[in-house]
């Protein structure tokens, strides 16, 4: 039997605690997170998004004030990994928050790869991703970063 078959699915009381630890988790317990000001933006395991506002004390390109890509990249790593995280909450949606929290402690980057697409424009960004498979031992996502003007245009920056 796995996780999904024929098990009921947590409570909404349940859902909104897990959804709760997943933000603090990304937005604070994580502190690299909250000095880079990441904030969760969609719970939603299809549409799963992390945003944050780029600062100068993010460029990397001081004459045309370009983000970092090494800021671009850990973004998108950081993307990565919260749609797994997502992809868990969902894989054992009849667990509790505390249960399935305790599954998180083994998620982590075993590979990253990151194409770079253009410069990345002052403002906020939004990083979307996807989980891409989901294993027993190892998932692969993909992410993209997309300042305001990408998300119309759905032009990208970044991809891992």
């Amino acid at each position: 039997m796995t996780a999904t078959t024929n098990l009921p699915r947590r409570s909404a009381d349940e859902q909104v605690r897990l959804e709760s630890v997943l933000r603090d988790m990304f937005e604070h317990r994580i502190c690299f997170n909250e000095v880079l000001g990441f904030h969760v933006e969609s719970l939603d395991p299809g549409a799963a998004a992390i945003s944050f506002a780029m600062r100068p004390d993010l460029v990397g390109h001081y004459l045309h004030g370009r983000l970092h890509g090494g800021v671009i990249s850990t973004a998108l790593d950081t993307a990565g990994g919260f749609v797994v995280t997502v992809a868990i909450g969902e894989k054992y949606a009849s667990e509790s928050a505390a249960q399935v929290a305790h599954r998180f402690g083994r998620v982590g980057t075993i590979d990253l790869r990151v194409d770079y697409h253009a410069a990345a424009m002052p403002g906020d960004l939004t990083i979307r991703g996807k989980v891409v498979r989901m294993g027993g031992q190892f998932s692969t996502a993909e992410a993209q970063v997309f300042d305001a003007q990408a998300v119309d245009r759905q032009h990208l920056f970044g991809r891992v």
